[in-house]
């Protein structure tokens, strides 16, 4: 099973198309968004064409392949308008043998970790920064970046996960950095 993950769309409607674009280049069987779906935030300029209202039939339209989390600026008025849940905190799934916890970063993050055993990953956004880093006993944080508000000069970013090979991609579908478990 090929996932896609990708994060902080933050409204955009030029990125969310952007998106669905990829994800059907891509032919992954899910995709995973790990928060902040529709509103931009306080801390954060205007993205790119912001117009949530154009983003929820966008995303409306995947509803049956996404799984997601909610972040720290999504709100049960957003889960109004959208057709899959996006207020849960976290994720579990599996790959292989190691568990995958998803979450947006802004709760659990390397600064503050969830229940996790030697050799899980954990899987975050929030902070706009493509992230591949090794931590505890075989365990991994990774963070695909940001699909409209990528910070620290990264590129607007997604990744895959197939098999035992993470792929961080650019929207445009350019591999910038692979990693094998």
């Amino acid at each position: 099973m090929q996932w896609m993950i990708a994060s902080d769309l933050h409204g955009s409607a030029y990125y969310a198309r952007a998106l669905v674009e990829a994800f059907a280049r891509e032919g992954a069987d899910r995709l995973v968004l790990l928060g902040d779906l529709l509103y931009h935030g306080p801390r954060n300029d205007l993205p790119r064409e912001y117009a949530p209202k154009e983003v929820i039939p966008l995303l409306n339209g995947l509803g049956d392949r996404l799984l997601c989390v909610r972040g720290n600026c999504d709100s049960e008025v957003d889960q109004m308008v959208l057709t899959f849940p996006i207020l849960a905190d976290y994720a579990v799934l599996a790959l292989g043998e190691r568990l995958v916890y998803c979450t947006h970063g802004h709760v659990w993050n390397r600064e503050n970790l969830p229940p996790l055993r030697p050799g899980d990953l954990l899987l975050h956004g929030h902070t706009h920064v493509p992230t591949w880093a090794p931590f505890g006993a075989g365990n991994l944080c990774l963070n695909p970046g940001s699909l409209a508000i990528p910070k620290e000069g990264s590129p607007h970013s997604y990744m895959t996960i197939q098999d035992n090979q993470i792929l961080w991609k650019t929207l445009e579908g350019d591999t910038y950095h692979a990693l094998v478990l």
